[in-house]
């Protein structure tokens, strides 16, 4: 391996060596975490404007493993969702999905992840961890929240219903900086919730998520009964 102290394991196929080829430039690459329940054009959007917007190199998608603050929600398998998550971003050359948090056992809290990721790259790869506007409001008080806002800048986006200034107010009620950057999208009222009750109702969800995850939904006998689903 390189000197550069490159890792064995691999982040991701396409972006596992960002920033180690050009040290004297910055790269920003996006990170965004979910459980991706599955994955919608919401996500995808959310995704491809922030990339856009704030010059990522790429995006990482991070399908939670076993999610902490979701572990009483009925979720398909790790697997599943990260094979959904595959299928989704497949067609867009600066998209990928690492296997990271779904390969680690337990439970797994967002500062583990951004550690793992700070050491595996360089120091002149900056990170932004792409989430709802919703979400940024409680950042503060997520499990390691203060080695969290040293680790990455957040890119919070607008959620329907919930405007910057709710996330805002309660940012400022920090005892640490949080570097964040909003960003306004297209509001589409969709979230993974609404799909999987759809589906165990018995309702198309069909230009709600890729025309591929409908399928493999289908195929693999996904959310049609209310039951957790073992890794």
């Amino acid at each position: 391996m390189p000197s550069t102290g490159h890792v064995a394991f691999k982040i991701c196929e396409k972006f596992d060596r960002i920033g180690f080829d050009d040290v004297h430039k910055e790269h920003r690459l996006g990170i965004m975490g979910g459980t991706f329940d599955p994955i919608h054009f919401g996500h995808l959007v959310c995704a491809e404007q922030a990339r856009e917007e704030f010059g990522l190199e790429a995006v990482i998608f991070m399908p939670a493993g076993s999610p902490t603050r979701k572990l009483k929600t009925y979720t398909a398998s790790a697997d599943h969702r990260f094979r959904m998550t595959q299928i989704a971003i497949e067609s867009n050359p600066l998209f990928d999905v690492s296997r990271l948090e779904v390969d680690r056992e337990g439970p797994i809290y967002t500062v583990d992840t951004m550690r793992v990721l700070r050491d595996h790259y360089p120091p002149n790869v900056k990170f932004y961890f792409i989430t709802g506007a919703d979400a940024i409001a409680d950042v503060a008080t997520w499990y390691g929240a203060e080695e969290l806002a040293r680790l990455t800048s957040f890119i919070a986006v607008t959620r329907p219903g919930y405007p910057f200034e709710a996330a805002q107010t309660a940012i400022q009620k920090a005892l640490f900086d949080i570097r964040i950057e909003y960003l306004q999208i297209p509001e589409l009222a969709i979230s993974s919730t609404a799909l999987r009750k759809r589906i165990s109702e018995g309702h198309s969800i069909r230009y709600l998520t890729p025309d591929a995850i409908c399928s493999y939904i289908e195929d693999n006998g996904l959310y049609y009964a209310e039951k957790s689903i073992e890794r």
